[in-house]
């Protein structure tokens, strides 16, 4: 297929959060613990949310940046490309790369909305993460209905408030939401207990993904405590391994078969493997582990049919596709983070799947993501003005060279290890 003829939906994608974000969604009487933007002493901007620091980090918004010009280190907004916190240029951002539609995860607040978990006071908490689900399905993914599938953030200090959270979201066409890879890594109930199933039915109930993005557990894969940034760096999909570990093997599909789990910027080379050996376990060892397949379901079958995966640029994933179930499988850009193949993932993937028959391709890179989010860009905007070529002659010539910020230096590794070495 021609660069010009993708049609691109991007099912993980990241908003770098405007400062005034809350000024229309906090109610009056909350107005003072709202989460706000602090200027630090080393001149950085930072969300704070009370005491709690947000999750900024400058490998967050380096959309349009040489690798040589990555930072650790918070940035200031003036340092990012407008795109990353302002819903105009990032759609004109997306129109240039070739990219139609894109769901946002998070960020300051955690990739499973963790910050805004983490307040003293559970009512305030539910407040403010309400006010961010309002900012972001109503004026951020509503400026432009046709790019943005909508994901929501939830209360998961409280399962109940969680369930009503989803059916709210769902009432307002938001059928995704970010759930925790790991939620006892944020010292919450594992999904191997009976504690999620106000939340498990709710999402079944409204045909609601639950989201599983890598880092979401506030927890990254480690060796050595004194391991240099390059281990961190390469084995960040390793704890997508984990979440799929526990998906393959949990209980709870035998009460919600319906349900549906998506594993987010974990990447997909590594899954055949992991199936394998999920497939080798129950035959070895299932006359001890005494597993009940959930409707019979082996772990790979399960798999093929209820977890869904996306991956950038995985060549090794692409080589593996008919080890899959295709229908599940998807694309994700990652603008504005360091992963991104942001402006170029057309001809990047022109490449990548160059011999993959074009029904394949169409499947992979938008029509399972609207299938899956139950999102309708066409009904919108003719199918003729989504392609890549349409979209980038309509948006017309574009800067795509970020200009500001400062070069990669001891600071940014400093800062990578007072993180990690925690």
């Amino acid at each position: 297929m021609n660069a010009d003829d993708f049609i691109l939906v991007s099912v993980d994608d990241h908003i770098c959060e405007p400062a005034d974000m809350f000024a229309a969604h906090v109610p009056d009487a909350y107005r003072q613990y709202a989460p706000r933007v602090v200027e630090e002493a080393n001149g950085s901007q930072q969300w704070y949310y009370g005491d709690i620091r947000g999750r900024n980090l400058g490998l967050n918004a380096v959309a349009g940046k040489p690798p040589e010009m990555y930072n650790v280190d918070p940035l200031r907004y003036e340092h990012m490309r407008p795109g990353c916190y302002d819903v105009r240029e990032r759609v004109r951002d997306m129109s240039a790369g070739g990219q139609l539609a894109g769901l946002n995860f998070p960020n300051w607040t955690g990739f499973s909305g963790q910050v805004l978990n983490q307040g003293p006071d559970r009512t305030v908490n539910l407040v403010m993460i309400k006010a961010y689900n309002d900012w972001h399905v109503d004026e951020w993914c509503g400026a432009y209905p046709e790019r943005f599938i909508p994901c929501g953030i939830l209360p998961l200090f409280d399962v109940e408030e969680a369930a009503r959270e989803v059916r709210r979201l769902a009432a307002k066409g938001c059928h995704a939401v970010t759930f925790s890879e790991n939620p006892a890594g944020l010292g919450m109930p594992s999904i191997h207990t009976d504690a999620w199933d106000p939340l498990f039915a709710a999402c079944a109930d409204t045909e609601t993904v639950l989201c599983c993005h890598v880092g979401s557990s506030s927890q990254r894969a480690s060796t050595a405590p004194d391991a240099p940034a390059p281990v961190a760096m390469s084995l960040s999909s390793v704890m997508s391994v984990y979440t799929l570990g526990d998906l393959l093997w949990a209980l709870f599909w035998h009460r919600f078969p319906s349900l549906r789990f998506a594993l987010t910027e974990g990447d997909i080379g590594w899954i055949p493997y992991f199936l394998w050996r999920a497939e080798h376990t129950l035959d070895r060892h299932n006359g001890w582990m005494k597993y009940e397949p959930p409707q019979g379901l082996r772990p790979s079958e399960l798999f093929r049919e209820r977890i869904l995966c996306c991956f950038i640029a995985d060549r090794i994933g692409v080589k593996m596709l008919d080890e899959f179930n295709v229908d599940n499988v998807c694309w994700e850009s990652d603008y504005p983070h360091s992963d991104s193949s942001w402006p170029n993932a057309p001809e990047r993937l022109a490449e990548l799947l160059a011999t993959t028959d074009d029904v394949t391709v169409a499947r992979i890179t938008h029509l399972n993501a609207m299938r899956h989010f139950r999102f309708d860009p066409f009904s919108r905007r003719a199918a003729g003005r989504c392609t890549a070529g349409a979209l980038r002659a309509e948006v017309g010539p574009v800067d795509l060279v970020t200009h500001g910020g400062r070069p990669a230096d001891d600071r940014d590794l400093e800062s990578w290890q007072r993180l990690t070495r925690r």
